[in-house]
């Protein structure tokens, strides 16, 4: 956030953000979360990543949650967004950053540690400005970085990772 209190443009689509000033803090209603959270950068690289999921990629907003806790080798920690499939089990794990964040490998260490509790088949990292997704083949113990995030549709199907 620069010091005008305005937010960088996003390689996203633009959104009409729903906002509101409570005690001096600007919110933003997060849909997932059905409430107001306040307006990090982080925050607005996720409000923007789920709209473009919904509105562009068709992920229902019933299939994804925000701030989903796991235990992660005794200690609690959340992963920022959670997609899950047809059969309920999660899908895909996404972490977000803010925009002046560069994404590194230890952006991606945090996510694969968040997955060997999930189990999820795609990973997606974005801060709001590059996005990357990759596919996990848990029979070949590989994983392939994909061009472009997939439609919910060719990605839902039931899935095991044995």
């Amino acid at each position: 956030m620069n010091k005008s209190g305005n937010f960088p443009s996003l390689n996203l689509p633009p959104m009409q953000l729903k906002t509101r000033l409570d005690n001096e803090i600007v919110k933003i209603f997060d849909p997932l979360r059905d409430k107001y959270v306040a307006l990090t950068p982080e925050e607005y690289v996720r409000q923007h990543f789920v709209n473009y999921l919904m509105t562009e990629l068709k992920y229902p907003a019933s299939v994804m949650a925000n701030e989903i806790g796991i235990d992660l080798n005794g200690t609690r920690k959340r992963c920022d967004t959670v997609v899950f499939g047809a059969d309920m089990k999660p899908l895909v794990i996404i972490e977000y950053k803010a925009p002046g964040v560069e994404i590194s490998q230890t952006v991606f260490d945090q996510i694969a540690r968040y997955n060997m509790q999930l189990q999820a088949r795609y990973l997606i990292v974005s801060n709001g400005i590059r996005h990357y997704c990759c596919r996990l083949d848990y029979d070949r113990d590989t994983y392939n970085f994909l061009p472009r995030i997939p439609e919910y549709s060719s990605i839902s199907h039931p899935f095991s990772p044995n």
